[in-house]
C-alpha cells in the first residue's frame, strides 16, 4: 500500500513593528549621508567649496552630469 503523508502546514509568524527609537538614528544617519553626497556632487565647486583644488570636482564630474548639475 502507498503511504500518504499530509503536507506540512506553514506556520504564521507575527511580525512586531520596530519602535521608532530603533529606526530614528539610522534614518538620521542616512539623511545626513545623502545631504553630504548631494553637496559633493552638486555644489563642491566655486565659492561654496570646502576642499581646495579640482580633485573632488573631477571625482564626481560624471555623476554631476548624470544628475543634471551644470559644471562648466
Amino acid at each position: 500500500m502507498a503511504q500518504s503523508t499530509a503536507a506540512p502546514t506553514p506556520t504564521t509568524q507575527i511580525l512586531t513593528p520596530l519602535p521608532l527609537r530603533a529606526i530614528a538614528p539610522w534614518a538620521v544617519f542616512v539623511g545626513v549621508l545623502m545631504l553630504v553626497l548631494l553637496y559633493f556632487v552638486g555644489a563642491e565647486q566655486g565659492v561654496t567649496s570646502l576642499v581646495s583644488g579640482e580633485g573632488v570636482h573631477e571625482w564626481v564630474h560624471d555623476a554631476r552630469h548624470l544628475l543634471g548639475f551644470p559644471c562648466h
